[in-house]
């Protein structure tokens, strides 16, 4: 428990609050006293309200809050019943307003050992509800991602900040050096040993991370809808309680040194900008150089200057290389005759018309992740899962998550579609055999990717390069899941394909590039059934626009015929 110094040092006042709160409680029985200084006087510019939480047992009524004046300091005593307050801690009855003050450096002056467990049971309710909103919001990387315990410390201040503004003004924990936390960051450690024992979350190496049978759990949308309603109460009732010390902060403040309103708002045009912490800063995402914060804010500029210039003196180009639905450039750092290349995807959301001719084109085949900040969470944990399971994809160098940027290794290599284009001007098998085995490994390492119960969700040839070696990379994986329609990825390569392949020479090159897939599907080890499923009518009519039907019908039997013995 973190004694504020100011207080603490003003041991006859303490003794005051506490002879005050017990000629309050009468003589009923005094559970717990705890005190937390509102602000300051260099925050206020004079001695701010002392905030008060009285616990008492069997108090009746159950709620009710006296104000006084001690040695100077406004007083504001809220009086709380013993079996309120503990509901309040156990599932947050009065939106945690009878008990926030528990999660800022408070003193206690009375029931230490009993105030100590109810704090421990409140922070393990909210690391709880905080994990519960990290796996919502990021369902496909929660599992890879990594929190230092800073994060629920300063999310679950901030949270209250959100509910109610002004406590940004008159809590100057939220601005300090977080060295001043150490004795209440260790009462969310023990919290959290203690959920680590009832397996709620795994503990390693300092950081937690979110094991996947919680986050399949909080994803249930029976879950999702009790975690949105938790924040009504809060919103209730947590004003209500802070309205009045605020204001009593507010108008002293006003008198001695005649400030505005405006001084509440956290950024003053006239004055030096607050900085208060951001909690996304200990929550870490991975790439292939090691863990990247998400409050991480860092532009394409500022990047290839760090890291590509390694801050020396350099050109810099940045060249824009095409995508319809994300802003794809190549960016290139060039100093002392060197050349450093990287790709960077800008992920746009789909609005309106932008994306609504995508839907109705794939309607009844499959749906696509619209907001950009979903597909640059499945970009990231796919790439991520596939590299380390040994699959050859573009390293992920640094995220950018508030400007929704992906920094990837640059490959030199060719697009799979120019293979298809020679396969489509070829007047016999044996002039393109060496395509025909590229695609063939395509069709292995998709069966591969499919083992692991992954499916990409962009298959087209454009999405695949192979390098002056042979080696097959694959790209793109925005739209990629853990549940996804694997036929789906087997018919969009085929008959995304098909548009290169010009039924004026026939259909045989079609069926080379249908037979090739699919013998280098089966080769890896991939499910015949996903085959004869890519053969449906469902996947046909959405390549149907672009792709003649004679090659379409080819390709679909192909499919269909997998496994038949005629």
């Amino acid at each position: 428990m973190l004694i504020q110094k100011t207080l603490k040092a003003n041991d006859t006042l303490l003794q005051d609050i506490s002879d005050y709160c017990k000629k309050i409680s009468h003589s009923n029985h005094v559970t717990a006293i705890s005190v937390f200084e509102n602000c300051r006087a260099e925050q206020t510019g004079a001695n701010g309200t002392i905030e008060v939480i009285l616990v008492i047992r069997d108090f009746q009524p159950r709620l009710m809050s006296h104000v006084s004046a001690l040695h100077g300091r406004n007083i504001v005593t809220f009086v709380v019943d013993q079996w309120v307050f503990e509901r309040d801690i156990e599932r947050g009855f009065l939106g945690e307003a009878s008990v926030g003050t528990l999660v800022f450096p408070h003193t206690v002056l009375e029931g230490n050992h009993y105030l100590h467990g109810q704090e421990i049971l409140l922070k393990k309710r909210l690391i709880l509800e905080l994990l519960e909103n990290l796996a919502i919001g990021f369902p496909k990387l929660a599992e890879r991602i990594r929190i230092k315990p800073e994060y629920f410390m300063y999310e679950a201040m901030l949270s209250r900040v959100r509910v109610f503004p002004p406590l940004a003004f008159c809590a100057p924990h939220l601005l300090e050096p977080e060295s001043r936390y150490s004795e209440t960051l260790k009462s969310y450690w023990e919290a959290l040993k203690q959920l680590e024992t009832e397996k709620q979350l795994v503990l390693s190496d300092n950081f937690i991370t979110i094991p996947k049978k919680f986050i399949l759990k909080s994803n249930n949308h029976r879950i999702r809808l009790v975690n949105i309603s938790k924040n009504a109460p809060r919103r209730i009732f947590t004003p209500v309680f802070e309205l009045f010390p605020q204001l009593l902060n507010f108008f002293t403040k006003s008198m001695e040194k005649g400030v505005g309103l405006q001084k509440l708002m956290l950024k003053d045009k006239n004055a030096e900008t607050t900085y208060l912490v951001d909690p996304q800063e200990y929550v870490l995402i991975p790439t292939a150089n090691g863990f990247v914060s998400l409050a991480d804010r860092i532009g394409i500029d500022e990047f290839a200057r760090k890291v590509l210039l390694n801050d020396k003196e350099g050109d810099i180009f940045v060249k824009p290389i095409g995508g319809a639905i994300n802003d794809v450039y190549l960016v290139e750092a060039v100093t002392s005759g060197q050349k450093n290349r990287v790709l960077v995807k800008r992920f746009r959301d789909w609005s309106g018309i932008k994306w609504f001719p995508l839907y109705i084109w794939a309607l009844g085949a499959r749906s696509f992740a619209v907001l950009g900040r979903s597909r640059l969470e499945r970009e990231i944990a796919i790439s991520e899962r596939l590299r380390k399971e040994g699959f050859n994809v573009p390293r992920i160098l640094h995220v950018s998550h508030s400007q929704r940027l992906i920094f990837m290794e640059y490959l030199e290599g060719e697009n799979l579609s120019n293979d298809l284009k020679r396969i489509a001007a070829a007047s016999s098998k044996e002039k393109v055999e060496k395509e025909l085995a590229a695609i063939g490994k395509v069709g292995e390492t998709l069966a591969q990717v499919h083992s692991l119960g992954v499916a990409l969700g962009d298959t087209k040839p454009e999405n695949v390069i192979t390098d002056a070696t042979g080696k097959i990379y694959l790209l793109d994986f925005e739209q990629a899941s853990e549940s996804g329609d694997k036929a789906w990825d087997v018919a969009e390569f085929l008959y995304y394909s098909g548009h290169f392949l010009s039924p004026l020479r026939g259909n045989g090159n079609a069926e080379l590039v249908g037979s090739a897939l699919i013998q280098g599907y089966l080769r890896g080890g991939g499910d015949p059934e996903v085959i004869r499923k890519a053969g449906a009518p469902k996947y046909t009519r959405v390549f149907s626009i672009f792709t003649m039907p004679s090659v379409i019908r080819t390709l679909s039997k192909a499919c269909r015929d997998v496994g038949n013995p005629n």
